[in-house]
């Protein structure tokens, strides 16, 4: 709404500015010269200039179709481009210009290339005054482009093969010197055989070889294992048997594996004539019984027998045991050798392998670029397309600049944006009052009423008037609004002339007067005073004679139509008007005229400038400010009122005056009510109105009484 609101208070502004920009699209829309237009749509083909010899690098030259597209409308306004179209046509000369620069810098003016979003659509446009010689250079110019990027296609096949064919060459080499490496590394390991380029290879049975020696190391090995577990057998059995005694080795005799196979027999002839002994023990034969001695004997002779047998037994296991060892150290060293040959045989397979591989992967290379050899070769010879038209360019009947319509548009959108930033531009600028809180905000004191524009003299208008009540509430505002009931005089100033201060002090009066209040108004600006024009009377004795003679109060107070209103006129303009108001036959003016009146209403020149109103608001109980609306800025009023208190005055509050409500929506608020509320009969008389907090008047400043000692000539004295 506040923005809404600054449009309508700058409407005159913004509707001027959009007239202007609009005028001048207008203007220059009609002096521009009118042109055709020469048009060619084409359709770009996405292929790559440079040559890719590995598919996983030919893909990254496939760029996006926006890309290529942008790149192609920066090549069709390249002067490599333009300057054959320049030359082909004679443009410097048909165009009367001094050189092939300001000839290009015309063509480049007048052209345009325009795209589709998604597609490889491009149009051509150049616009002249001539529409044959538009649509002339427009075809020219697609020509020129498509020939350009031919030449700029062969030459860069052209490098590509005398690189390609560089790197053939080197990569043959290569694979010469790899071959030679692999025929090395055969004849150092032995090997027989071609090597086919496939990765097979066709060897002789000399060949194998090499697998023969792997299998008898692998025996040689295998031999030398079973040798190691040998000795550590025999070893541990020679051990256990060597901690055995006689008796022990007779016994375990049995689970012996010996050599002789007279052993078994012999000890189950031990076995049974211990069993023998037993029996004859059992049956009670003593131990030097004959048959006890006798089986004692051949026990005995079996013992030593199969004693006899495991210490053969034993040293065969010694005899084994060394021969193993023999053997494994024979074993040992024949390893040794067929190792040390063997991993000179892996040696030479490794390299061979290498090589191998080395002469696969240069065969490799070297056929990916014969290839693109072939390929790059043929395209140079068969040449594409690369562009393909769709639509040449062909003279139009009608121009196509400038765009009327278009520009007419532009400049009334123009217009428009300018007018409405320039109004919000000014009113940030705008440092005057533009509402009731700027006031509040900035001077600190309140609003005591907002006066609407051209609002008139009321006591000069007959009937209800809505425009009252803003005067009735500025009355109301002021009773409430005083500290002290005896603080009844009032003057009012203002920053600047001409911000309705005496038009709103008459009708202050008039309504007060209205409401039962007798109400003194005395027009104190020396400098211009104005107040006897809104009341019919002369100015030319009033206050002035009052403060430089002994003139009585009642010889110069005038009667006014109003009940209850009194006027007292400046009277001559002195020379001194300062001086003059600055004594005390002013103060004692004021003095008298409160013990009289029940208000006591002081109209002032403004305050700043002039001197005048500083020594009113210094005499007066209260100063009450008058700021129009949207006049003066918010620094000059804060000055306004600090040059009241410096003076010793008390601000009571401003009237926010001559507010435009049609255009500030805020303020309908303050006077929309007034007709609503407005009474359907005849207004009340000011009499019956009067009110209750009125004080009362001693005898000597009673209005009736003055009115008794009047003598003066003029009818409209009192």
């Amino acid at each position: 709404m506040d923005s809404w609101q600054v449009i309508r208070n700058r409407f005159g502004m913004i509707l001027l500015s959009f007239l202007l920009v609009f005028a001048t699209a207008a203007i220059l829309t009609y002096i521009m010269p009118r042109k055709y237009r020469g048009r060619v749509d084409m359709l770009i083909e996405r292929k790559t200039d440079k040559v890719g010899v590995f598919a996983r690098n030919s893909d990254e030259f496939m760029a996006p179709s926006d890309v290529v597209i942008k790149n192609q409308f920066e090549t069709i306004t390249k002067p490599e481009t333009l300057y054959p179209v320049v030359d082909k046509l004679d443009l410097q000369k048909r165009w009367a210009l001094p050189n092939r620069q300001a000839a290009l810098g015309r063509l480049r003016g007048n052209l345009e290339t325009q795209s589709s979003v998604r597609s490889d659509f491009v149009t051509i446009e150049f616009y002249d005054q001539d529409p044959n010689m538009a649509a002339e250079i427009a075809n020219a110019v697609a020509a020129s482009y498509m020939t350009r990027r031919v030449e700029v296609d062969s030459k860069q096949k052209q490098e590509a093969l005398v690189v390609l064919e560089a790197q053939i060459t080197e990569q043959e080499q290569l694979r010469d010197q790899a071959r030679l490496k692999m025929q090395e590394a055969k004849r150092k390991g032995g090997i027989v055989g071609e090597w086919v380029s496939n990765g097979s290879s066709s060897l002789t049975p000399g060949s194998d070889l090499r697998t023969t020696g792997e299998t008898m190391y692998a025996t040689r090995e295998q031999a030398l294992f079973m040798a190691d577990q040998e000795i550590q057998g025999l070893g541990a059995e020679i051990d256990q048997l060597s901690k055995l005694n006689g008796d022990e080795l007779v016994a375990r005799a049995s689970g012996l594996k010996l050599e002789s196979q007279n052993v078994s027999g012999m000890t189950a002839e031990l076995q049974k004539l211990l069993v023998t002994r037993e029996g004859l023990a059992s049956s009670g034969r003593g131990r030097l019984h004959p048959e006890i001695i006798g089986v004692d004997k051949q026990i005995t002779t079996y013992k030593e027998l199969i004693l006899a047998a495991a210490k053969d037994h034993l040293a065969g296991l010694q005899n084994r045991l060394d021969a193993a060892k023999k053997r494994r150290e024979s074993l040992v060293a024949s390893n040794e050798d067929a190792k040390l040959k063997l991993m000179d045989q892996q040696s030479a397979n490794n390299d061979l392998d290498t090589a191998k591989d080395e002469v696969s992967y240069i065969e490799d290379i070297l056929f990916k670029l014969k290839s693109s050899y072939t390929e790059t070769k043929a395209g140079l010879e068969i040449v594409k397309s690369p562009a393909t038209i769709y639509q040449q360019a062909e003279p139009e009947g009608r121009p196509a600049k400038p765009n009327v319509p278009l520009n007419l548009a532009v400049g009334g959108v123009l217009g428009l944006m300018f007018g409405i930033g320039l109004a919000f531009f000014l009113e940030y600028m705008d440092t005057t009052v533009k509402s009731l809180d700027d006031v509040e905000r900035f001077l600190g004191v309140p609003v005591l009423a907002v006066i609407p524009k051209d609002v008139g003299v009321l006591h000069r208008t007959s009937g209800f008037n809505p425009d009252a009540e803003a005067y009735r509430i500025l009355r109301t505002n002021i009773e409430f609004n005083r500290q002290s009931p005896v603080a009844n005089c009032i003057t009012v100033t203002s920053g600047g002339a001409g911000e309705g201060k005496s038009t709103t002090l008459c009708n202050l009066a008039n309504i007060c007067a209205q409401g039962g209040y007798s109400v003194l108004l005395i027009d104190a600006d020396l400098r211009r005073p104005r107040m006897h024009t809104l009341f019919d009377v002369s100015n030319a004795v009033g206050l002035t004679n009052f403060l430089t003679t002994n003139v009585q109060l009642e010889e110069v107070v005038v009667r006014t139509p109003v009940e209850n209103l009194y006027f007292l006129p400046s009277g001559m303009l002195p020379a001194d008007s300062a001086g003059v108001l600055n004594s005390q036959r002013m103060t004692d003016l004021i003095a008298d005229a409160k013990s009289r009146f029940d208000i006591v209403l002081i109209d002032s020149p403004p305050i700043l400038g002039v001197s005048d109103a500083s020594v009113l608001a210094n005499v007066a109980d209260l100063t009450m400010i008058v700021v129009q609306h949207r006049k003066l800025p918010r620094h000059m009023l804060l000055r306004v009122k600090q040059t009241v208190e410096n003076v010793g005055g008390t601000v009571l509050g401003v009237v926010l005056n001559n507010v435009d409500v049609s255009s500030d929506s805020q303020y309908q608020y303050y006077t929309s009510y007034y007709t609503y509320y407005s009474p359907n009969n005849n207004p009340a008389t000011a009499s019956g109105a009067k009110s209750e907090k009125r004080k009362k008047r001693t005898s000597q400043g009673h209005p009736a009484e003055v009115a008794s000692h009047s003598n003066a000539p003029r009818g409209d004295l009192f």
